[in-house]
């Protein structure tokens, strides 16, 4: 078996990508952001590339010339677009005279969802080639002197083994909604205490006025004239909340092109224009919303917009989950739980390795006595309790 590195999605076969665990189209357990359409567009649009400090380092698994395994991977240079916290690492240890980047990043660029990051053929010893890819990650951070490799937002199949293999597992929090077979949003609501359920139908008409209207698009919908509009929400939004949005204009015009069916725009509009808008991608038994962006300011436009026409589209589409990016407390109240993420990390400074072992007992700890906190106080009545 072959192990080789690529700087590039442009050297990878895209139909041997597309026949890999959680990539395959067609595949139950598909994640759009495992996609080598997702992937390469971030490449080709200049969002996720060495001048934004995103170095393409992809690891390939060859047997007989035919694509068996693969990791996509990055040399970063900063800590950015990753959604798991590590620049108190970095500072730490260059202030005790090491150096922290480049680092090697295993994820889907600027994407904070769980998903497959091992990939391996279909019919293959899937644990016997992961092993092998975690295994290759080690002897690339140790071969190129970096200081570190971390493989972010990990299925739990992943996280184990990255484990076992010497990675430190670390862990954070979403929240995300579960469809427990409801027939529709007021089916949904029904399970929520009265007090919860009334604010949040009030919520939703108050969302709406001002004229207000909602269309999702997808498919053939997502026009240039569309993403356009779209366009100037993100870089709105985005220069205010992050000071520099980090995908291009080309970009949505790629996965427009690539991957339109796998992709869902709320679109808020007010006198015949669209003044708001939420990108959602679907997966096989998912939504996975991403950024949402506006050019007018309506209260709680961005609740209904986000969460509540999120929770709509997958009861709609029969999907069991939407998974509504990073952090974000206040989509409790709106029926979305928390969840435990998961990453693995290999330190290769034994100094700084025990620092970071000791930091993330803690962090565990906290993670999950917090998660066990914010469920007790959930919004769904609680079983044999009186109606508020």
């Amino acid at each position: 078996m072959k192990t080789l590195m690529v700087q590039s999605f442009r050297d990878i076969d895209p139909e041997a990508w597309g026949q890999l665990t959680g990539a395959r189209r067609d595949g139950p357990g598909y994640n759009p952001f495992a996609s080598y359409a997702y992937l390469s567009s971030l490449e080709e649009s200049g969002s996720a590339v060495a001048a934004t400090g995103w170095m393409g380092r992809h690891l390939i698994l060859e047997q007989d010339g035919r694509l068996v395994g693969a990791v996509a991977g990055y040399l970063k240079s900063h800590s950015q677009g990753e959604y798991v916290f590590d620049h108190g690492w970095a500072q730490a240890f260059e202030r005790a005279g090491g150096r922290y980047y480049p680092k090697l990043q295993v994820a889907a660029p600027f994407t904070p969802a769980t998903g497959p990051r091992l990939l391996t053929a279909e019919g293959e010893d899937r644990p016997n080639l992961m092993r092998r890819l975690a295994a290759a990650l080690r002897a690339e951070t140790d071969e190129l002197g970096l200081s570190s490799a971390h493989a972010t937002f990990l299925p739990d199949e992943e996280w184990r083994l990255l484990e076992a293999q010497g990675f430190l597992h670390r862990t954070d929090q979403q929240f995300h909604f579960h469809n427990a077979g409801y027939a529709n949003h007021d089916e949904f609501l029904e399970t929520l205490a009265s007090r919860k359920r009334k604010a949040l139908r009030k919520e939703r008409r108050s969302a709406l006025e001002n004229g207000i209207s909602i269309d999702w698009l997808t498919g053939k919908d997502l026009t240039e004239d569309v993403w356009d509009q779209f366009y100037a929400f993100y870089m709105d939004t985005g220069s205010r909340k992050w000071g520099r949005p980090y995908l291009t204009r080309s970009f949505y015009s790629l996965i427009g092109e690539r991957m339109a069916d796998d992709i869902l725009l709320v679109m808020a509009k007010r006198d015949g224009r669209y003044v708001a808008g939420a990108i959602n991608f679907i997966g096989a038994d998912a939504l996975y919303g991403r950024h949402w962006g506006c050019i007018e300011d309506h209260p709680f436009l961005h609740f209904e917009v986000c969460y509540h026409q999120a929770i709509d589209f997958a009861l709609a589409r029969g999907l069991k989950t939407v998974e509504a990016g990073a952090q974000g407390e206040h989509k409790l109240a709106r029926g979305y739980l928390p969840v435990t993420t998961h990453s693995a990390h290999y330190i290769s400074h034994p100094g700084l390795r025990r620092a970071v072992h000791d930091y993330l007992r803690q962090e565990r700890a906290e993670v999950e006595a917090i998660g066990s906190y914010l469920t007790e106080h959930s919004p769904f009545r609680k079983s044999g309790a009186e109606e508020e």
